[in-house]
């Protein structure tokens, strides 16, 4: 029951989370050039199959990911921490992001209050954390359908 409350309480803030992040602190086109370091292992490929950033598939497809919970990309094996971290209610926004991807055990481990907690991820981005987040907000599917509709006005 508590974790369906969870799921539900998720949700609903799904979408506020989305939209109040859609102005991210940092810079876009850095964030574009940083992401370079993470394509090793994560793709951006949007829902119909386009790849918006070729990369590899050891990480989940980042697409998407602006007010998404952790650990729920369908199709996807995580880490036992990170889906806990999720179930616990960690939803992705730019401070979680960064926070995340500075040092992702230590991060974990902080979160769920676990000194055993481990992430599959092994990369520190020390640096540069806040312009990923904000480049991954510019091909976000909120960014898109917010285009789309400019332009059809």
């Amino acid at each position: 029951m508590k974790l369906k409350i969870t799921a539900a309480v998720a949700s609903a803030v799904l979408a506020t989370t989305a939209m109040a992040d859609s102005h991210a602190t940092g810079d876009a086109a850095k964030g574009e050039k940083d992401f370079r370091k993470c394509k090793s292992c994560h793709m951006i490929q949007d829902a119909e199959g386009t790849n918006i950033v070729k990369g590899g598939k050891t990480g989940p497809n980042l697409y998407g990911i602006v007010g998404r919970q952790a650990g729920t990309v369908e199709g996807f094996r995580y880490g036992a921490s990170l889906v806990a971290a999720g179930e616990a209610g960690l939803i992705w926004d730019e401070a979680q992001f960064v926070a995340y991807v500075e040092d992702p055990k230590k991060f974990l481990q902080a979160y769920l209050d676990d000194g055993k907690a481990k992430s599959k991820m092994s990369f520190k981005l020390k640096k540069g954390g806040d312009n990923v987040w904000a480049y991954l907000v510019s091909v976000s599917p909120e960014v898109e359908m917010e285009a789309e509709a400019e332009a059809t006005n």
